[in-house]
């Protein structure tokens, strides 16, 4: 999933992918907190882990797309501090349940009894993934909760953010090397040739009118040039956006060219 997940079949297409793969996790990136009550996404997201076998990941965040909510008449809030509210209130009551089997809260605005996950998630501790970089909320959130934390940026802000999150740790006495970071690189194309690349990405934008994403054009080793400070922060887990025309060839050359370059990098 992308972009806080608004789409709502994607749970469908999360299941479906469920029964499809046997190797890859399965999640979303992230959903959107105001679209469902978290009891209910974390009863969906058990469910995820039971067909999957184990390997969904429950990706969640505070939702931006204003213009949908009005669309389907979903309560926005009256902005995104207050978003960002729901969505601590949201991940306590989606950590007790995916955690322990049952929730209760009694917050401002959640409220659910002894609410439970029967059948639970085939794993002990279903990873609870937070996306969002907001220094007062958001990363106060993550220190909390999250066993995976995803941002996105040059590498100046995600550097400054990180070490946020990790004073946000010591506040709340937990181990930030507990907490996963994953990368966000919106669309990236790996290309010889750089008029390759462009002629891919007019591909994207004829099928997708209105795509404006600014994309990551370069070769393998210029890829792995740009990704190798991230690396040396201890970001391990790397994502990008894959539009149709799916690019065979970037996925491809990823896995099989950057990533070696980059496992050798050594955490600073």
């Amino acid at each position: 999933g992308k972009d806080e997940a608004p789409n709502f079949e994607s749970v469908t297409v999360l299941a479906a992918l469920a029964t499809a793969t046997k190797r890859v996790k399965l999640g979303a990136l992230v959903q959107g907190v105001t679209y469902r009550h978290p009891a209910v996404i974390a009863n969906i997201v058990a469910t995820h882990d039971q067909i999957s076998h184990g390997r969904a990941i429950c990706g969640i965040g505070a939702a931006w797309n204003q213009t949908e909510h009005k669309a389907y008449g979903i309560e926005f809030g009256s902005g995104f501090g207050e978003r960002l509210d729901w969505l601590d209130e949201a991940v306590d009551l989606m950590a007790q349940m995916l955690r322990d089997g049952q929730g209760t809260a009694r917050g401002r605005f959640y409220h659910a009894t002894n609410v439970r996950n029967d059948p639970p998630p085939v794993q002990k501790r279903l990873p609870i993934l937070i996306g969002g970089d907001g220094e007062k909320k958001t990363l106060h959130t993550v220190a909390k909760y999250a066993d995976a934390w995803n941002t996105g940026g040059d590498v100046d802000f995600v550097r400054h953010k990180d070490e946020v999150l990790r004073r946000w740790c010591d506040e709340v006495g937990r181990d930030q090397a507990e907490i996963e970071r994953t990368l966000g690189m919106g669309t990236v194309i790996i290309r010889d040739k750089e008029s390759d690349a462009k002629s891919y990405y007019a591909e994207i934008q004829r099928q997708h009118p209105g795509f404006s994403d600014k994309p990551k054009i370069g070769t393998a080793e210029q890829l792995a040039d740009r990704l190798r400070p991230y690396v040396e922060l201890g970001f391990r887990h790397i994502f990008f956006d894959a539009s149709a025309p799916f690019d065979d060839e970037t996925l491809e050359r990823f896995v099989t060219e950057v990533k070696p370059m980059l496992e050798t990098v050594r955490t600073a």
